[in-house]
């Protein structure tokens, strides 16, 4: 089963790992297309970060970051772009725009509109389980079974999304590391991810660079988190995983060749 990379384009002032680097067109796009010649299979265009305590952005805002990049990028590659957004308005423009995915870090709850405009657009759509909102999601999360809850939820998901005309072909799903989970939630999702293969949908795995492989490894700073963003990544692939968004495709895409390779 071939890995699918996607590589992540912030075009964004305050993501947590590169936020600011590609804020500018030019450099958003010849990073999209540096990540494709490293190996991506698809890039996550998004305009909107998402990490602990970022405050939301207006729909103008974040279209203003996000379509200009998609339509550099769609002139100059055959690979295709997902956008990451949580707004269906976003989703709509970017895919007119030359966008061939949707990646939903609400799962298509953050807006009333989101669900039927997922099943007109007719393009994969990634799930992801989320517990609150980025402002306030590290703030204390709680479950009782951090893994039963994010199936429920995933899945709870998934046939909303049906019912409306989505195809189920369509879904992929994403456990949400690290969005609204403590570092022991985050281990829980790791060491069961098999629960979430086994929910019959593809999935896809989002670790690249994530605080709990600092809080792991004495508090190591985002750019110095590759090695554990790639033991997560040949984790999840013994686990069954299909997708792993990533900020490093060279490395990502070497650590799994070899890795296959040696698995035979």
């Amino acid at each position: 089963m071939k890995s699918i990379i996607i590589g992540i384009v912030n075009v964004t002032p305050d993501s947590f790992s590169d936020g600011g680097r590609f804020c500018d067109i030019q450099a958003a796009v010849a990073h999209g297309l540096k990540l494709i010649k490293d190996g991506a299979d698809i890039l996550d265009v998004g305009g909107e970060s998402t990490r602990p305590g970022a405050e939301p952005v207006s729909i103008d805002e974040e279209l203003s970051r996000v379509i200009p990049v998609i339509e550099g990028l769609v002139g100059k590659t055959q690979e295709r772009i997902s956008i990451d957004t949580r707004k269906p308005e976003v989703a709509r423009q970017a895919v007119e725009a030359g966008a061939e995915l949707w990646n939903d870090v609400s799962a298509l709850t953050y807006n009333e509109d989101s669900l039927t405009t997922a099943a007109a657009l007719d393009v994969p759509v990634i799930l992801m389980h989320a517990q609150g909102l980025p402002e306030t999601m590290q703030t204390a999360p709680s479950y009782r079974d951090v893994v039963e809850e994010v199936k429920t939820y995933l899945l709870a998901r998934a046939e909303a999304a049906i019912a409306v005309g989505v195809r189920k072909e369509q879904i992929i799903l994403d456990p949400g590391i690290g969005f609204g989970k403590s570092l022991q939630h985050n281990i829980e999702l790791f060491q069961r991810l098999g629960d979430i293969v086994g929910l019959g949908f593809p999935v896809l795995l989002g670790a690249s660079r994530k605080r709990f492989i600092g809080d792991l490894d004495g508090n190591a700073e985002a750019d110095q988190r590759l090695g554990g963003s790639l033991a997560a990544v040949l984790h999840g692939a013994r686990a069954g995983v299909q997708l792993f968004r990533v900020h490093d495709v060279a490395e990502t895409r070497q650590a799994l060749n070899v890795w296959r390779a040696l698995q035979g």
